[in-house]
């Protein structure tokens, strides 16, 4: 006789969902310094799992040297794109004397337009934009100071994040044999399903986050440097970086733009650089993400900015860089888990009508018809 399992009532389930996210968010908090390299590993040992297979069914590497390797590569494309940070970084460093020059120059001028304009004594307020312009920028070398001193602690978390993502790709085999051996053995061919969904769809998903950010960073480099913008490298990279953020990352590469460029070329290119980067964000969301990311994993806005604002309370800059991926993993889990199926539903975009596809659909034959 088979016995049903109780349903649980409706208070009982919120004050476990509840607990569950409290605690959750506790232990992200407290194990930051541990959580989040593993998380940077799990994607890139994902990125890299093509690669690793390719070692070993082609070349018939062992797999610890093929996961040797792909750590190899991935810890040289990394420091190859921050010594490409970095050498644009000193180039600015350089240039600091008439970068200040140039920022208190332009503060000047606005100050004498906001007066020719509207006719306003601004004689103490241009005292004290200055000293607030003078302070910001004389402290700034102590502040690149002391963020070069937490440098050790940087580079000690990205060895574990290598170390990390070794040991993933190594014992990827072992890890899958345990996420089946903890659930009732009935449910063993569900749980190999969500495996290999999920590893099909999150790689194609990082994958494609990987391409879209190399063609944004290519291309908001290749417009700066025909429009003259300095520093085009730099302002490239960081655009392409910023822009996996959704709908903040866009914003903060508009900012830092304009903010360099006001500061070390013409006022007047501030326009193109706007333009610009509303023009690319334009083509990477209409064209590139669609093609590239593709609609496996689609998140709606509402939870993609809550994730952004709750991943920079709880990790700061790498919570804004995993809180998408780790909300795209959670969706798939929940649309093929029957019991989390709400949770993937909220998470998602918004279903579409019955009708309106195929709405569409008319419309389309009957332009065709017209242009007949």
């Amino acid at each position: 006789m088979q016995v049903k399992a109780p349903v649980l009532p409706f208070y009982a389930k919120l004050a476990f969902v509840l607990v569950s996210l409290l605690i959750t968010g506790y232990l992200a908090i407290i194990g930051k310094e541990i959580i989040s390299p593993l998380l940077f590993a799990f994607l890139f040992s994902i990125l890299l799992l093509p690669l690793a297979n390719f070692f070993e069914r082609r070349w018939y590497f062992p797999r610890s040297l093929s996961a040797l390797l792909c750590v190899l590569l991935l810890a040289a494309a990394i420091c190859a794109v921050l010594l490409l940070i970095g050498s644009e970084l000193v180039s600015l460093m350089k240039d600091w004397p008439r970068f200040k020059a140039q920022l208190i120059n332009s503060v000047h001028d606005i100050q004498a337009w906001i007066q020719v304009q509207f006719h306003l004594n601004l004689e103490k307020q241009r005292d004290l934009v200055q000293n607030a312009t003078s302070n910001m920028v004389s402290t700034s070398p102590s502040v690149i100071g002391r963020t070069l001193l937490s440098l050790s602690s940087q580079i000690i978390l990205f060895i574990f994040m290598l170390v990390y993502v070794f040991f993933l790709l190594f014992y990827r085999h072992l890890l899958v044999r345990f996420l089946a051996a903890v659930f009732h053995p009935r449910h063993s061919t569900t749980v190999y399903e969500v495996v290999r969904q999920t590893k099909y769809i999150i790689k194609r998903y990082v994958v494609g986050l990987f391409f879209q950010l190399c063609i944004v960073a290519a291309l908001t480099t290749a417009v700066f440097w025909i429009a003259g913008i300095p520093y085009a490298g730099l302002l490239g990279i960081f655009t392409g970086l910023l822009n996996v953020i959704p709908y903040v990352g866009i914003f903060v590469a508009l900012f830092l733009s304009m903010f360099i460029t006001f500061s070390s070329a013409a006022a007047g290119k501030l326009l193109l650089v706007v333009i610009a980067v509303l023009v690319i964000h334009f083509l990477d969301s209409n064209v590139i993400r669609p093609r590239i990311v593709g609609s496996q994993v689609r998140v709606n806005a509402l939870i993609s900015v809550l994730g952004v604002i709750v991943g920079e309370v709880i990790w700061g800059v790498a919570g804004m860089f995993l809180s998408i991926p780790i909300i795209a993993i959670a969706k798939i889990v929940f649309d093929r888990v029957e019991e989390l199926r709400p949770w993937g539903l909220i998470l998602g975009e918004e279903p579409e009508e019955p009708g309106s596809r195929m709405l569409r659909l008319r419309r389309k034959a009957g332009r065709r018809r017209a242009d007949r």
